[in-house]
């Protein structure tokens, strides 16, 4: 083998490496937010529209495995039926409760709410490693009056 490919391989190994290890760690507060962001944002306008495909499409495989676009869409009916449209998230940072984390099972939990008005949208998330990134296995949602 040559010192090149000795050297290719070594390297793939150490950044395959460095990728696990770094989904054994809670992303950086601005990963994070766009994780949250964009996972919320994409059941928004599944929700606004009636179009639960990519929203599947961004999800974990046993996640699209166990909730195919129809399942998902009678899930978040009630959602819909109340019109319940809450894009303005983009605008606003999250507020962590508890500080996320990564599980014994190497999920990243992460709960918490925006500051909506008049009622505060709560989340719980769960991400687990797919394909080199954090991919949704668990989304909850809630609108709850501002206690």
């Amino acid at each position: 083998m040559s010192a090149i490919v000795r050297l290719v391989a070594a390297f793939a190994l150490m950044l395959g490496a460095s990728v696990v290890q770094a989904q054994n760690k809670v992303p950086s507060d601005r990963v994070l937010e766009a994780l949250v962001k964009s996972s919320l944002l994409s059941l928004n306008d599944a929700n606004v529209t009636g179009n639960y495909a990519v929203l599947h499409a961004k999800l974990s495989k046993p996640f699209r495995e166990q909730f195919p676009p129809e399942k998902l869409k009678a899930t978040f009916r009630e959602f819909q039926k109340k019109n319940a449209d809450f894009d303005i998230i983009a605008a606003m940072p999250p507020s962590y409760d508890p500080r996320p984390v990564v599980d014994e099972d190497g999920k990243l939990v992460v709960k918490g709410s925006f500051p909506t008005e008049p009622s505060r949208l709560r989340f719980e998330l769960e991400f687990i490693p797919s394909d080199g990134e954090w991919k949704l296995i668990r989304i909850y949602v809630k609108v709850d009056p501002k206690s």
